[in-house]
């Protein structure tokens, strides 16, 4: 999953980067409102962390452009004011989320997740599709009931597709949520990821249809 972290202080930034870069996330940093705004507006993120006072814009209004410009993606507002009236306007804003400063990094994680499975209908941590399933709170995964090793980037492609039951995605999609702006994914890449996965757990896990993309069988649409 893609996510934009978007906090201006250096230090709270790093420590939830690296959490969430520990948890299987792809992690944008913008560190000022505008920075944040254009992000959001111009590329495609499954869920968003969002400060309230950051520099050159605030969050809320972030926020407001995000949503008026019809940018859905989840958000949860993480800020060191405590007001429940602020709380109440971040979510009558568009907010899915709200976290208080101080605040545990398990439980930033874990609420990151929960916004992430509802947005796609999900309700539990266990994505199941025929023989494998995917544990996305411990990051395991098994295959036959058998535990499987899968890299980062594998376990993020199942889990990326397992959000879109029923919905094929295509290489180019793929690409931008599992590599985000690093320059190393492009659609051979996924091709190659593909083939790679197919050999691994077998090839009809993996459905392929032409001129769309790629879904998993065996998933509820």
């Amino acid at each position: 999953m893609r996510a934009l972290l978007v906090e201006d202080d250096p230090d709270v930034g790093e420590h939830v980067s690296r959490a969430l870069c520990e948890a299987g996330f792809l992690v944008d940093w913008a560190r000022d409102g505008h920075e944040a705004w254009f992000k959001g507006d111009v590329e495609n993120y499954d869920v968003g962390v969002l400060d309230l006072g950051l520099p050159l814009l605030d969050g809320l209004s972030v926020l407001r452009r995000w949503r008026s410009a019809g940018r859905t993606f989840p958000v949860l507002i993480l800020s060191a004011r405590g007001d429940w009236t602020e709380k109440v306007e971040g979510i009558e804003t568009g907010a899915d989320d709200y976290l208080s400063k101080p605040f545990e990094m398990g439980e930033l994680v874990a609420r990151m997740r929960a916004i992430v499975r509802r947005a796609a209908g999900l309700s539990a941590p266990l994505l199941s599709c025929g023989s494998l399933v995917l544990d996305t709170h411990r990051m395991t995964a098994t295959f036959g009931s058998r535990p499987i090793r899968l890299s980062p980037l594998e376990f993020r492609f199942f889990v990326y597709l397992a959000h879109h039951p029923g919905r094929p995605v295509s290489a180019a999609e793929l690409a931008e949520h599992l590599y985000g702006e690093s320059d190393a994914g492009d659609t051979n890449a996924i091709e190659a990821l593909v083939l790679r996965l197919r050999r691994k757990l077998g090839a009809s896990l993996i459905e392929t249809r032409r001129g769309f993309g790629y879904l998993l069988t065996g998933m509820a649409e």
